[in-house]
């Protein structure tokens, strides 16, 4: 009987068993339960991105020469705008809760300053649309950020939320920079077989632990530890790349991808003169869509009770992103589509 048990047992595969995977980043493990991908879905099916933005909307408030909320006119900005959030999450005069509370009911201060940085004067288009040289001015503008805020600031955030779906309360392309302080982490290597595009100085991969069906990490191949320490070379090069893996991701489903993206690099401020060595730059993108242009994968009720749940190895995504094309789809031309 022991013969037949061994023989009976059948083989692992990722693609369809369930198992767990550890995230050293966070110290936390993430359940693959890819076989959960051939479920019919009877589910929510979200409206796809509109395709009639205006290229200029003067009632838009991050066009050039519109009136923001606060009376403000921008400028006929031709290339990357910054200007205060007029709706901060953090205020840098913001007073101090105090410290008299109860143990387990403790506050304290948070302040910090909030900006937002146009990419393009045109409400019609995203970073995969825009020209490379384009791109290479916003990232250079993410550097000046870095240089400028942190001098002050521990934590500088540069962050973008992308679609309706990410909660992006405007189309007009831009992202956000917040600064105050933050926790730490670094950074470790990833193996090959996820690599979804790489360059000379860049690479992206989908890591092993990822938790969003086409989550993505962007990399530079030497030791990097904050944006402004780019060379020239190495800013061109990011530029294509982003163009790249944004446009195979706007490939996927034939759409104008959704996602949350950000840079993490070593902290700022009083730590500047301090040895961050354990510290490696790196951008992460979180794209919410799972099987098509209208349906999402959705954190739930055992994400948000037990444990992080993905529903696709990352092993499968890599090669389904790495057969999409280089060559980006017009806005016109998007449609839904679905191979699930």
């Amino acid at each position: 009987s022991s013969k037949m048990d061994s023989t009976s047992k059948p083989t692992f595969d990722p693609k369809e068993h369930q198992h767990l995977r550890y995230n050293p980043l966070r110290d936390s493990w993430v359940l693959v339960s890819a076989h959960r991908m051939k479920r019919p879905w009877k589910g929510q099916v979200e409206k796809p991105p509109e395709d009639n933005t205006p290229r200029h909307d003067p009632n838009n408030p991050l066009c050039p020469g519109s009136v923001r909320a606060n009376g403000e006119v921008n400028p006929e900005y031709d290339s990357t705008f910054m200007f205060d959030n007029d709706f901060p999450a953090l205020q840098p005069d913001a007073p101090d809760p105090g410290s008299d509370h109860h143990p387990l009911f403790q506050s304290k201060a948070a302040r910090g300053v909030c900006k937002v940085m146009c990419f393009h004067p045109w409400s019609d288009i995203t970073l995969p649309l825009m020209q490379p040289a384009e791109i290479r001015k916003v990232i250079d503008k993410w550097a000046d950020l870095i240089v400028e805020l942190g001098a002050e600031y521990t934590w500088v955030q540069i962050f973008e939320n992308k679609g309706a779906m990410m909660g992006c309360s405007n189309p007009h392309p831009h992202c956000q920079v917040c600064r105050h302080l933050k926790h730490y982490e670094a950074i470790i290597l990833i193996y090959s077989e996820r690599v979804v595009v790489e360059n000379e100085h860049w690479l992206v991969v989908v890591p092993y632990w990822a938790t969003w069906p086409f989550q993505t990490l962007l990399l530079p191949r030497r030791h990097v530890l904050r944006l402004p320490d780019l060379t020239a070379q190495e800013r061109d090069s990011l530029a294509s790349i982003m163009k790249r893996l944004l446009t195979k991701y706007d490939n996927l489903f034939e759409v104008s991808f959704p996602y949350s993206m950000g840079w993490h690099g070593a902290p700022t401020g009083s730590h500047l003169q301090e040895d961050m060595s354990h510290w490696q730059l790196h951008a992460h993108y979180y794209p919410p869509l799972l099987r098509s242009a209208t349906i999402r994968k959705f954190m739930v009720g055992y994400e948000m009770l037990a444990n992080e749940q993905r529903d696709l190895t990352p092993e499968q995504v890599c090669f389904l992103l790495n057969v999409q094309k280089m060559t980006a789809i017009t806005k016109t031309s998007f449609s839904l589509c679905s191979w699930f």
